[in-house]
């Protein structure tokens, strides 16, 4: 089901909007400053390629210098680019939320709306 629910995703929108993680990635890597910028958004990016069987879990091992940098982190990412991402997630929700069959895929995205906006101390790991 996983396999299905990822190639009906990929093929549905989550290319273009991988796509999107991943262009964002391209334009943060053109300073040495933006590289750990670029790096969340290519993980993130290929997570949103295949979404399903997979999930975002805090990261448990932030420690409270750690912390201190993922929120300056997270903040300055929402400023550059985390809520274009977001806005495009859901208006993508959105459009997938009018068809009962489209309801997975509109709570994947609400899912990376989030992430868009809070992608540093997050973890991709495989659902067991």
């Amino acid at each position: 089901m996983r396999l299905l629910g990822n190639i009906l995703w990929f093929i549905f929108g989550g290319f273009i909007t991988g796509l999107g993680w991943w262009v964002a990635g391209l334009f943060a890597a053109i300073t040495i400053v933006g590289i750990p910028f670029a790096i969340a958004a290519f993980r993130i990016g290929t997570f949103t390629f295949w979404p399903f069987g997979r999930e975002i879990i805090d990261d448990p091992t932030r420690s409270e210098a750690g912390s201190l940098l993922t929120l300056i982190g997270n903040i300055v990412w929402i400023i550059l680019g985390g809520l274009w991402l977001a806005l495009g997630h859901l208006v993508c929700a959105l459009l997938f939320a009018v068809t009962i069959i489209g309801i997975p895929f509109a709570l994947q995205h609400l899912k990376l709306a989030h992430l868009s906006l809070t992608p540093y101390g997050k973890r991709v790991v495989l659902r067991p």
